[in-house]
């Protein structure tokens, strides 16, 4: 029986994407067993300033591959959305899965939508891109930063530090969040980020085993 070992981020979300692709393997190949790597990346850990000012979203990324370097993981599963265009040498990401739905969707426990908002009302987002956009369609509006995993952004919302929060609805609908929210809003206007809603998988090039089993993944 062949061991394979895939490297995580320690997040709800992150897990359920692992656990998501250790079904598909086990699947398709009955003689391999797969274990998981679960590492609290750097990106988890710093969440008192803006994502920007820590260096970006290759902190989501950098102690996954650093554990494949090492040896301690044979491939990597990531939110495709948060790979940075640069890749480390040794390393490779040869597997795009079916992207879903990369709808970005408004939530509150107050408001019905987006046009509900009164002026003033605070949107918690920790993206960029969304702020601009959000802010285009809704200037009179005060965004402020948001970080954590998606049960903590959650709870900051139910706790009411925010009138409102973005977040992408694909991580809601895998974790089957949705029904806990009163007001949801797919955000029709909101252009998405190149790779919500699809799983990147990334190996050590040198594994030619490991990669035919990647490869297996790839959707696209």
């Amino acid at each position: 029986m062949q061991k394979l070992t895939i490297a995580t981020r320690a997040s709800q979300l992150a897990l359920w994407q692992a656990y998501h692709i250790k079904d598909r393997i086990e699947n398709s190949f009955p003689n391999i067993t797969v274990s998981l790597n679960e590492i609290t990346s750097r990106g988890d850990k710093i969440l008192d300033k803006p994502l920007a000012l820590i260096g970006g979203k290759g902190h989501f990324t950098k102690e996954l591959e650093d554990e494949m370097l090492a040896g301690n993981a044979d491939l990597a599963v990531h939110s495709l959305k948060d790979v940075p265009t640069y890749i480390p040498k040794g390393l490779e990401l040869v597997a795009i899965t079916e992207r879903q739905d990369q709808s970005d969707v408004f939530l509150s426990h107050k408001y019905e939508g987006l046009d509900a908002l009164p002026t003033g009302a605070v949107v918690g987002t920790t993206s960029l891109r969304r702020r601009m956009q959000l802010l285009q369609q809704r200037p009179d509006l005060t965004v402020k930063d948001l970080r954590g995993n998606v049960n903590t952004r959650l709870r900051k919302l139910e706790e009411g530090q925010y009138d409102a929060i973005i977040l992408a609805y694909i991580g809601l609908k895998r974790l089957d969040l949705l029904k806990d929210i009163p007001f949801v809003e797919k955000l029709s206007f909101m252009i998405p980020p190149m790779g919500q809603a699809a799983l990147g998988i990334e190996i050590i090039s040198a594994n030619d085993s490991i990669r035919e089993i990647a490869m297996s993944l790839n959707d696209t």
